[in-house]
């Protein structure tokens, strides 16, 4: 192996701006003793046709996720990084397209060693501009019994139907994923039909934000205020017995007038105080599936710079490239308790 001359100079961006790199040419004479085939060198500090640094390269797809068209990185960053080379939109569009590979590895990862003990569940409706159908995720996040939020599922849903949620949870279980303790949703039947037929022990709580809205609508405005100080105690007392007994004055106060709103609430009582079943750290965090909408709130930002996609299936390609599946969707939920409160010698189960 020898030096053979220098390649073509070429500009390479980094996070100091464009640096012109002539890099010098090998001739690589050695052969592979097994096949016979001939060994080429490659360089890992600058790789062929390599244009950009690593951390240019992770942190452009990055920009398109928080909100920068393809259209706009070579206008917007021309000037810092003293050159437009590598910016155009279709070498953004590759850079998006590897987080394709990372969503299908992310899809068929095993989950036997992970044990989720809360899990949120959530159908998050996306808008397709030239077509009548909206797209619909259905979302799942987990939090371990070290109190660490992960995402566990993304995918395609067809109006969050039973049958799309079961598919959904039957795929986590063949991968070795076991029943949580407690699933937090909305009010949506499809998600709690699926539930029973594939983790029918897992018990169930109502996301207190989504009933709250549901109760307002069914009340007229000029009592939300009252209503909405009477819901607030419900969900905030200080246990079981006094959330129950808000529920019957509840009841008594609104029942008269507005039984239907009252029902919303009477009627999923026991779900909605599940939470209270559990250490009081964790209430905040089972109430509502939040964790959820703050971890997609970036993937909102790109449907409403982008107006929507044009179809369904290029929605759906599109979600899957400007959402990158990270490792954890939010940090640390809840804190290492549940051990403690559920471990050996407390007389409970993990379901």
């Amino acid at each position: 192996m020898v030096r053979n001359g220098h390649a073509r100079q070429r500009e390479v961006l980094t996070a100091a701006g464009a640096i012109p790199v002539r890099a010098p040419r090998v001739d690589d004479r050695r052969t592979d003793l097994v096949t016979g085939e001939r060994i080429r060198f490659r360089s890992v500090i600058l790789p062929p046709w390599c244009r950009k640094s690593p951390k240019v390269a992770e942190v452009l797809p990055l920009l398109y996720l928080h909100g920068l068209s393809t259209g706009d990185f070579a206008p917007a960053l021309a000037a810092f990084f003293g050159s437009a080379a590598g910016l155009s939109a279709s070498a953004i569009g590759r850079l998006l397209g590897a987080w394709q590979a990372d969503y299908q590895a992310f899809c068929q990862r095993d989950l036997a060693e992970r044990d989720y003990v809360y899990l949120w569940a959530d159908g998050l409706h996306f808008r397709v501009r030239l077509e009548q159908a909206h797209l619909c995720c259905l979302v799942l996040v987990g939090v371990r019994a070290d109190g660490t939020k992960e995402l566990v599922a993304v995918t395609d849903g067809e109006r969050e139907s039973t049958e799309s949620w079961a598919e959904l949870l039957r795929d986590l279980r063949r991968r070795g994923m076991r029943a949580p303790v407690v699933a937090v949703g909305d009010g949506a039947l499809g998600l709690w039909a699926a539930l029973r037929d594939v983790f029918p022990a897992t018990r169930q709580q109502r996301d207190w934000v989504h009933k709250l809205a549901n109760v307002l609508n069914a009340l007229p405005n000029s009592v939300h205020a009252g209503a909405r100080k009477a819901l607030a105690e419900i969900r905030d007392a200080p246990d079981r017995d006094h959330a129950e007994r808000a529920i019957e004055l509840f009841a008594g106060d609104y029942g008269v007038k507005w039984p239907k709103a009252v029902a919303k609430i009477t009627d999923d009582a026991e779900a909605l105080l599940t939470f209270y079943d559990f250490p009081a750290e964790h209430w905040v965090h089972l109430r509502t599936s939040n964790p959820i909408e703050s971890t997609f709130s970036t993937v909102r930002l790109r449907t409403r710079v982008t107006k929507g996609p044009g179809s369904k299936a290029a929605g759906w390609r599109w979600r899957s490239s400007c959402w990158r599946p990270p490792r954890t969707a939010g940090g640390r939920s809840t804190g290492p308790t549940w051990s403690r409160w559920y471990g050996p010698g407390h007389g409970s189960t993990r379901g």
